[in-house]
């Protein structure tokens, strides 16, 4: 994947068989080099429309922390070793966070639509 592998993209694979690429509109994405490599590879590419940044935003936001939190603090020896961190990472501290934060913004949400008073 050799020039591509540093752009900001997410796969997503669907019934095992088709992997969609979704990235933005930058112009190493929409190049015929980046196109035809996705292509030869059986790669399906999504982008967003223009101007509409925002779809990236909570995928950008996530890795940012990630890279931030854990992976440039960190210098793996194997392949192997980033993806058992990552793992490790993602099941012990984040997703646990994420399952809180969720569950506070129900509780807040849930206070809002009770009653304030109760009524005879």
């Amino acid at each position: 994947m050799g020039q591509f592998s540093t752009g900001r993209w997410v796969s997503f694979q669907l019934a095992l068989t088709e992997v969609i690429l979704h990235s933005d509109r930058g112009g190493q994405f929409i190049s015929g080099t980046y196109q035809k490599f996705l292509g030869s590879n059986a790669l399906v590419c999504s982008m967003s429309a223009v101007g509409h940044c925002a779809d990236n935003a909570a995928c950008e936001g996530f890795f940012g922390i990630l890279k931030r939190e854990r992976v440039n603090r960190t210098t793996y020896r194997t392949r192997d070793e980033a993806r058992a961190d990552l793992f490790d990472y993602l099941e012990r501290f984040h997703n646990p966070r994420m399952r809180r934060r969720v569950a506070r913004q129900d509780q807040a949400f849930l206070a809002l639509t009770q009653p304030s008073v109760e009524t005879g």
